[in-house]
């Protein structure tokens, strides 16, 4: 398979689409479940667990919603930083990566 291929690019982008719309929709069923599961037990453990659970589940929303922006406007596997083409394997072990490793690693070191 050449990567190189538009039609093999145009298929990835559609096959990467349909998987995170499915994720999104995944994610804010969860979220929704959530959002009811309000019940105070009286235990701040279980509070800041799930505290932690919807600010994981609303970032993760964002992160997908911002991948599908990015497939939209065509900038897609292009680093937000350094405007390098991101490797294939990236994206495909993080396909919400919006900076290539070197520029992540910039982010947070």
């Amino acid at each position: 398979m050449n990567i190189d291929d538009p039609a093999v690019d145009q298929r990835r982008l559609a096959d990467l689409r349909a998987s995170l719309t499915a994720g999104y929709a995944a994610q804010s069923a969860r979220l929704r479940e959530l959002t009811e599961l309000t019940a105070d037990t009286g235990d701040p453990g279980a509070a800041y667990d799930h505290s932690a659970l919807v600010a994981a589940t609303r970032t993760s929303i964002e992160q997908i919603n911002g991948a599908l922006r990015r497939i939209a406007d065509g900038s897609y596997g292009v680093c937000e930083k350094c405007a390098v083409r991101i490797p294939v394997a990236r994206l495909e072990a993080l396909p919400h990566a919006r900076f290539c490793v070197p520029c992540q690693s910039k982010q947070h070191g």
